[in-house]
């Protein structure tokens, strides 16, 4: 048997060399893992690094700076139509005609005769631009304004009758109605005299004919409205105007856009709608009513 201060001695100095030895493992892998790498942990190799080149690669969006809701006017003519019953005049195939335009020139100047189920597509259509309608009934503007009041409109008083159409067909070929010059001074019994002033002072990049009514005999017809149309177009400074005639399946529409709008000037009909691209004249004077 060994003393028992020996192996007292011997035992002490086991328990201080395992000692010795977990810390020199300790400090040598803690030396390791901060000079290699490689031997890092999972997180910090892979999710880390993945964060970091989104940042680097692809900015975060922040909506209150780069994002804009949908205008009030464009919320409005949505919540309207998709819970609207009633049907425009128009078809889906007639107003594409019109809206392909609309898409190529919007912001810009609109004039629409007329003001109906179909008038906050139009401003709609042309958002950020001027849009302005014409109607001959003032009971339905107030109602119309109530409804929408972001909607341009004004009353037009018509002297004409559909059943004088034959009468001012004749008048219109003319030398006062073919003479270039601003309708509100024309001698031309044609041309609309009485509109708000805006109307002729600015430079209209599409003009849609669809009123006033012209369905029975006593009804105002659209006569001096195409005449009208027409005129401005001719008139305006440079540029072309695209008008547009709808109901050209009915006697004065079909007779008086070929008349005054021009066949040669027509681009298109679909259905009951027909448009026209008409140049301006102030540059060519001695050009031909129509080509």
């Amino acid at each position: 048997m060994r003393p028992k201060t020996q192996h007292t001695l011997n035992l002490k100095l086991l328990i201080i060399g395992v000692f010795l030895a977990f810390s020199l493992l300790f400090v040598l892998r803690s030396s390791l893992s901060t000079s290699d790498p490689n031997l890092s942990s999972p997180t910090s190799q892979t999710i880390l690094p993945r964060a970091s080149s989104l940042i680097n690669d692809s900015k975060p969006t922040n909506c209150s700076s780069t994002c804009t809701k949908i205008p009030l006017s464009l919320a409005r003519a949505l919540m309207h139509y998709t819970t609207s019953t009633i049907t425009p005049q128009q078809t889906h195939k007639e107003i594409s005609v019109t809206a392909k335009v609309l898409e190529k020139k919007s912001p810009c100047n609109f004039l629409v005769f007329g003001l109906g189920h179909d008038s906050l597509m139009w401003s709609a259509l042309n958002y950020g631009g001027r849009t302005i309608f014409l109607e001959e009934d003032e009971s339905w503007i107030e109602q119309m304004k109530l409804k929408f009041p972001m909607l341009e409109s004004y009353h037009v008083t018509y002297d004409s009758k559909v059943n004088q159409a034959e009468n001012l067909m004749g008048v219109g070929k003319g030398p006062e109605c073919t003479a270039l010059g601003d309708t509100r001074y024309s001698m031309c019994q044609l041309a609309l005299k009485g509109l708000p002033n805006e109307v002729y002072e600015t430079k209209w990049d599409l003009i849609m004919v669809d009123a006033p009514t012209g369905y029975h005999e006593e009804a105002p017809g659209r006569m001096s409205a195409i005449y009208t149309a027409g005129m401005m177009a001719r008139n305006r400074e440079e540029g072309e105007t695209h008008v547009f005639v709808h109901d050209v399946n009915r006697e004065v529409e079909d007779k008086f856009s070929m008349a005054f709008l021009c066949d040669g000037y027509m681009k298109k009909q679909e259905g009951r709608l027909r448009h026209f691209r008409i140049p301006s004249y102030r540059d060519g004077l001695d050009m031909p009513f129509c080509p």
